[in-house]
């Protein structure tokens, strides 16, 4: 058997959670592989709407194996409040959800940290979202982290070790903060964590692999947002792409079935960094108001404007994606015209490839499509889709050598609609 891997194209945001409860009925394993819980997804069904942090997004479907993978980094007080939340809708967790030993924990002084580091940058300000991300992938790279297995073995000793490194980085920075009610729900959580399995998560899935379980792998974030191959600085802590998968599950390159890379029909983003597409007009606040584009986690606004053609093939090849799922179509159901950013125009020259800055004087050169005018929303089957719809998928296909597979019609579980083109 093989790992699929299911990941944001974009900068994050795409609708990845979803999408993952639309496909988990297919799997018997869903295994979270990086990231924490600045990512948000949310999910809607049954008249409920539903946002994952830090656990699987498999965890709606019983009988389900969820893993969080070693690559994930884990703030306890934070998935305390995530897990007794889904507990209280119904969705027992605990027979459910296996963490890695080797996940990372997110201290609360990675947290102040966070803060401080900003506080620092001034204008510079990455925007991140001030969950300690950052501080605990560093500290995780240098060798100085802190473990969910360390919480069996010498916790206390390892634990004030690392909070006492802290405090003195905080100190040279001259940050004032207070500690008090962050450790207290730090540990209560820490207690809390006790009550789930610890597993040896690459063992687990390369053992379930050999059973014949089928894993679905799921990412969080963005591709734009990789560490590596992002909008750097203006980037996540850890590798977003497919690969990180395999890090941040361990299993083999050669294990990697398909990979299903996620889109909206237009593009945002949150935060700072740069956005060659984003439109700073009505038709920009038009898409942000119909899509209701708002951070599941932090709840800030996100910046609006036409799908990114350039960076959506870059993200296509680093990945290797196989299946493409677009998001979110019904929230063009208005519009006259539909753009999308085929090239950028550099110092006055055009360019089809993500160069390696784009963070000033790129300008977006766009191809101009008819729009549809249906109302999509109640929509079944692709055989329903008016001929501009299916000429604006004909069109990404072309510009991206893959076929979209699965198109979202609404926020629903059930508006979700599988096309059955040929290969």
């Amino acid at each position: 058997m093989k790992v699929d891997v299911l990941l944001g194209l974009q900068w994050g945001d795409e609708g990845k959670g979803k999408v993952v409860d639309v496909l988990t009925p297919k799997y018997d394993v869903v295994a979270r592989f990086q990231g924490g819980p600045n990512a948000g997804h949310t999910l809607e069904f049954e008249g409920q709407k539903y946002v994952l942090r830090s656990i699987p997004s498999g965890i709606f479907q019983g009988n389900k194996v969820n893993i969080i993978g070693n690559g994930v980094v884990l703030d306890p007080a934070l998935f305390k409040a995530e897990a007794e939340a889904l507990e209280a809708s119904g969705h027992p967790l605990k027979e459910r959800l296996h963490i890695s030993k080797k996940a990372h924990l997110i201290l609360p002084t990675h947290r102040i940290l966070d803060a401080a580091y900003e506080a620092a940058k001034g204008d510079a300000k990455v925007g991140t979202t001030g969950k300690g991300i950052g501080p605990t992938y560093t500290d995780k790279v240098s060798r100085n982290g802190v473990r969910v297995g360390d919480i069996l073995h010498n916790f206390e000793q390892k634990y004030a070790a690392a909070k006492a490194r802290h405090e003195q980085i905080l100190k040279s920075l001259n940050y004032e903060y207070d500690l008090t009610e962050l450790e207290k729900a730090w540990l209560e959580g820490i207690e809390y964590l006790k009550q789930f399995h610890f597993v040896d998560s690459e063992h687990e899935i390369n053992n379930l692999l050999k059973d014949g379980k089928s894993v679905l792998c799921e990412g969080a974030q963005g591709t734009m947002l990789d560490i590596d191959f992002g909008s750097y600085p203006f980037v996540t802590s850890s590798n977003t792409v497919c690969a990180g998968a395999c890090t941040g599950l361990g299993v083999a390159p050669n294990r990697i079935g398909e990979v299903y890379g996620i889109f909206k029909a237009y593009c945002t983003r949150v935060g700072a960094g740069p956005f060659p597409s984003e439109l700073f007009d009505e038709t920009g606040d038009k898409i942000g108001a119909l899509g209701h584009e708002f951070g599941a986690v932090t709840g800030r606004k996100r910046r609006c404007g036409w799908i990114d053609l350039v960076a959506l093939k870059y993200s296509v090849m680093v990945n290797g994606v196989t299946r493409l799922i677009m998001m979110k179509s019904d929230v063009l159901d208005t519009f006259d015209t539909i753009k999308a950013c085929v090239a950028y125009k550099v110092n006055g020259e055009e360019i089809d490839y993500f160069p390696y800055d784009i963070t000033e004087g790129v300008e977006p050169v766009y191809a101009e499509l008819p729009g549809w005018k249906t109302d999509m929303t109640k929509m079944q089957s692709e055989d329903e889709f008016p001929e501009e719809f299916n000429a604006y998928l004909t069109f990404l296909e072309e510009q991206l050598g893959v076929q979209i597979k699965i198109v979202s019609v609404g926020p629903d579980r059930a508006q979700t609609i599988e096309r059955y083109t040929e290969e």
